[in-house]
């Protein structure tokens, strides 16, 4: 039988993080784990309030459904993630933790790496952003001039912040992307962007809300910077709507439900010429792992999440000029504490 345990955590940011939805400063996480004889495999889902998720709503799903969970013969992920998507209907950030954890056990099992079990034979990987908060011109330099990065994620919420951009941009010429989380109008992102282009910005995330499909379709045809979908694109059925409206999606593991659906994504997106990005929902090395096994099949990268962080729950993960790397060992190659630590990428 498998061995299920939870853990659950309150894990600092750095500096309160601060995006056009509102400002945390920590971040509620969700840790899973299978074992299994000598070997265990680790899964994350940090909860986000505006998806109306919780860790103790996660935690008593959880407790209820346990015995089926642990009865299940692990000898294949996929059927694994479909036994999981039935016993949890619409609970995409719990099925994400468990379907993260089985793929890290069973390529435990088979003593390999996890990109490996996955059919990756490549180690190249694009090099990941560093995300700066909204916070006031002076607050926002002080934290780029603290973290030298290769490039900037820029969060946004008002035609204002362009003056924040422009601030930044007299201080470095690494690249900016800017990530709006559906704070504007298309009117409003009509005019900013050939302003956002001429301030280096390469590519911007979710300009408007996730249900303005025409007006994305006509901002995509006039703009010269990439415009990729985030809360546009949260599942797999998503995949498609956004082909028409965007150049890019961003596939965050813990929204599309874990590694399996989020594979399956690629493939699609691939297929329907998208761009790709994984995207980060603030996870520590543990769901931050996950998307790095999987980041050679991508285009961008946004895998800062435990840089956010003034604390960690696991190591396996090295940043060096903005690649992330893993540790060999089979599995994702995380190593779970069990317990806060503190650790410093810098």
């Amino acid at each position: 039988m498998l061995q299920l345990r939870h853990y659950s955590f309150e894990l600092p940011f750095e500096l309160p993080f601060t995006i056009s939805k509102g400002t945390k400063t920590h971040q509620p996480t969700l840790i899973v784990s299978l074992g299994l004889r000598n070997w265990c495999g680790y899964g994350e889902a940090p909860a986000i309030n505006y998806y109306g998720v919780s860790v103790d709503a996660m935690i008593e799903e959880l407790n209820a459904k346990c015995l089926p969970i642990e009865r299940y013969a692990l000898t294949d992920p996929q059927r694994f993630w479909h036994f999981l998507h039935h016993l949890f209907p619409g609970n995409n950030f719990l099925i994400a933790a468990l379907d993260i954890a089985g793929w890290d056990l069973f390529a435990q099992m088979r003593n390999a790496p996890l990109r490996r079990i996955l059919g990756i034979t490549s180690d190249k990987t694009p090099a990941s952003d560093y995300t700066l908060g909204i916070d006031t011109p002076e607050k926002m330099l002080e934290k780029m001039q603290a973290h030298p990065w290769n490039t900037y994620k820029i969060k946004m919420r008002s035609t204002a912040d362009i003056e924040i951009i422009a601030s930044l941009r007299a201080h470095t010429d690494k690249p900016f992307r800017v990530d709006a989380n559906e704070a504007f109008t298309f009117e409003e992102a009509k005019l900013l962007l050939p302003e956002l282009k001429k301030l280096g910005v390469h590519l911007m995330e979710q300009p408007l809300a996730k249900t303005e499909w025409d007006a994305m379709k006509e901002l995509k045809a006039i703009s010269d910077i990439p415009l990729f979908a985030d809360e546009s694109c949260v599942t797999e059925k998503d995949v498609v709507r956004c082909a028409d409206s965007f150049d890019g999606i961003n596939i965050k593991l813990t929204k599309c439900g874990g590694i399996t659906p989020a594979m399956r994504m690629i493939t699609e997106a691939r297929q329907l010429g998208l761009k790709i990005m994984l995207g980060s929902m603030n996870e520590s090395s543990i769901g931050t792992a996950a998307m790095v096994h999987l980041s050679p099949l991508v285009d961008e990268l946004d895998a800062d999440g435990p840089l956010l962080l003034s604390e960690d729950i696991a190591d396996g993960l090295k940043y060096e000029n903005g690649i992330v790397t893993t540790a060999h060992r089979p599995g994702m190659g995380v190593r779970f504490w069990g317990k806060q630590q503190v650790r410093s990428y810098f």
